[in-house]
């Protein structure tokens, strides 16, 4: 049989025998750097967003197995369906398309990222990987520092966000302390891939318990600080960092600076005191339409609902509020402190109360099937 098939192909002229030659090379080649590739991904700082690992996994199965096989999982399974349809989706391509496309993706990933020195130099200085705090003058500094990420918010990046307020809290020498964004965006709110590690019904209550723990304690690190809190909203902010901004002290915008919380689209409820703290800002008319039916508003809309305090043109954003900042962290600063606790005393309870009403009804949230296809259509989206 296996002579008839190689005379055949004899038969069928020379250049049928070159060309396997040629395949079987080529196959090689792609093989030698799909390998790589695999090692090279450990070399990440950061681990990509889940629409680009769901993309690797296709690729890495469709390579190493090829044509997606097995049931589709489960409904509960979110996480398992979303891996087989992306598997799905490369069907057909050859194993050394395949080997190659993930290649190539892995190096995409690696030049984005840039010098290896830029994470010795965040380890060395303890920072948390998408975070940059620091102190200039008198001011304490918190920067989302994510930018290739849409400055999402990680897990980690919440617990070190707690820490940084606490520490600017704490710190006699400085007078006021500054959140903002670097990049384009302020911040795009949760990450979601931080619910992307659910295969069964105990990872969703586990998670959901400790979703509810770290956005609880993050919440009220806002509720808590003593100095006041200025935000620097230099380009579009979702979902929880537009939330918490109810209980900041001052908020100047960028004109290009929009906000969003799409909760409903998400099968959510909001978060950061929202609840409480947007009728009171807005009025309950305006706080509804916001945070039930998802309008985005510009940075102007936001001032006219007095979310924000003042609009500046992006080409002198930083600019004017550098000057502002530095003016406003030269009072003294026991004056600051105690202003701040006579106006924030009356509905800091009624915060806290909110809080708890907030995050636990979000736990329940994240464990429906309404939450869990939202997520699942939103990743399929991506």
């Amino acid at each position: 049989m296996i002579r008839r098939s190689a005379q055949a192909l004899l038969a069928a002229g020379g250049s049928r025998i070159v060309f396997g030659k040629t395949s079987t090379c080529a196959l090689s080649s792609a093989s030698d750097a799909f390998g790589a590739a695999q090692t090279n991904l450990k070399k990440l700082r950061e681990e990509p967003d889940s629409s680009v690992k769901l993309e690797l996994y296709a690729l890495f199965k469709q390579a190493s197995s090829g044509d997606v096989s097995g049931k589709r999982p489960g409904a509960l399974d979110f996480v398992g369906k979303a891996k087989y349809d992306a598997w799905s989706h490369v069907k057909g391509i050859s194993k050394e398309e395949a080997m190659s496309r993930y290649a190539k993706l892995v190096e995409s990933l690696l030049s984005a990222e840039g010098p290896a020195a830029a994470a010795s130099a965040d380890s060395a200085s303890g920072q948390v990987n998408g975070l940059k705090v620091h102190t200039e003058g008198k001011v304490s500094r918190i920067e989302i520092n994510r930018p290739a990420k849409l400055n999402s918010i990680t897990w980690e990046m919440y617990e070190g966000i707690i820490e940084a307020l606490k520490k600017a809290g704490e710190d006699k020498s400085t007078s006021v302390t500054v959140f903002t964004g670097t990049g384009e965006y302020f911040s795009s709110g949760n990450d979601l891939s931080n619910f992307a590690k659910i295969s069964s019904p105990a990872d969703v209550a586990k998670l959901a318990a400790l979703g509810k723990d770290v956005l609880k304690r993050y919440v009220a690190a806002f509720i808590d600080h003593p100095k006041p809190l200025i935000a620097l909203v230099n380009g579009p902010a979702i979902g929880i960092s537009v939330t918490v901004l109810g209980m900041f002290d001052l908020v100047l915008a960028s004109d290009k600076a929009t906000f969003v919380t799409p909760f409903a689209a998400l099968g959510q409820s909001p978060e950061g005191c929202s609840s409480f703290t947007f009728p009171m800002i807005m009025g309950t008319p305006k706080a509804a339409e916001f945070l039930l039916f998802g309008k985005k508003l510009s940075a102007k809309e936001a001032c006219d609902r007095n979310l924000v305090n003042e609009v500046f043109p992006d080409g002198v954003f930083r600019a004017e509020t550098e000057k502002r900042i530095t003016a406003y962290s030269l009072l003294p600063p026991q004056s600051l402190q105690l202003s701040k606790g006579l106006l924030r005393s009356m509905l800091k309870d009624e915060l806290h109360k909110c809080n708890e009403r907030e995050v636990t009804l979000l736990a329940e949230r994240w464990q429906s099937q309404e939450c869990a296809n939202a997520i699942q259509n939103f990743f399929k989206r991506k």
